[in-house]
């Protein structure tokens, strides 16, 4: 990535220039994810599909040896139904021409990554994509290592190929950029509510005072 791109509003990134790859959110790797809780990768990754589909951004679902790996988790899986994960034998998803060509088909260069691991199957793709002129943005809380040190080192080796670590609601807040482009708003606060955590939490107090509102001054 040039340094151009790394700056200025063209940085940020707007949903008709996203593609989305989605990397092996898969039991086995879930079994030896220790640098997160499971359930909070599971819930970003989930948020992030989730958001991707409210702003039609191509989404590719990918998958490694998942007949002994296991298949794509259920709650992927149910946000893009229709969609069968390609399933490599390449521990690194960019060698896989059939994961390239359905990136390349898209005709868009703000490659935005999650997975498992963050020092393998996230690391690799990423850093030779942004080798291939792609800009890559890593979804660090999508994706977790097999140790803290692992997800960190990945991350580190990432940002030094010109890769940019980001999280899965600074991708969706970069989508919507303004509140009033009002079309993706309603699908993009149930996504909030569902996945943000405390900020989707706060959200739906807020709702609940503001309905208490109106009922009292329509009383």
């Amino acid at each position: 990535m040039s340094n151009e791109a790394k700056s200025g509003l063209q940085a940020l990134l707007t949903p008709e220039e996203s593609v989305v790859v989605l990397i092996d959110h898969q039991p086995f790797q879930f079994a030896n994810l220790n640098s997160h809780e499971p359930t909070m990768i599971v819930n970003n990754a989930v948020g992030l599909a989730q958001a991707a589909k409210v702003f039609d951004v191509p989404t590719i679902l990918t998958t490694v040896l998942e007949e002994r790996g296991g298949y794509l988790i259920k709650g992927l899986q149910d946000v893009f139904p229709e969609q069968k994960p390609i399933n490599r034998t390449l521990i690194n998803t960019w060698e896989d021409e059939r994961v390239v060509d359905a990136v390349k088909a898209t005709g868009r260069k703000k490659l935005i990554i999650a997975g498992l691991w963050t020092e393998i199957c996230v690391a690799m793709p990423a850093i030779q994509a942004a080798g291939e002129g792609f800009e890559v943005f890593a979804v660090t809380d999508a994706s977790g290592g097999a140790s803290k040190e692992a997800h960190d080192m990945g991350v580190r080796r990432m940002v030094q190929a010109g890769v940019v670590p980001i999280t899965w609601m600074a991708v969706a807040s970069e989508w919507q950029r303004d509140w009033a482009r009002e079309k993706t708003i309603p699908a993009l606060t149930e996504v909030q509510l569902e996945h943000g955590g405390a900020t989707g939490v706060a959200f739906g107090w807020e709702m609940q005072l503001l309905a208490a509102g109106r009922a009292g001054n329509n009383a």
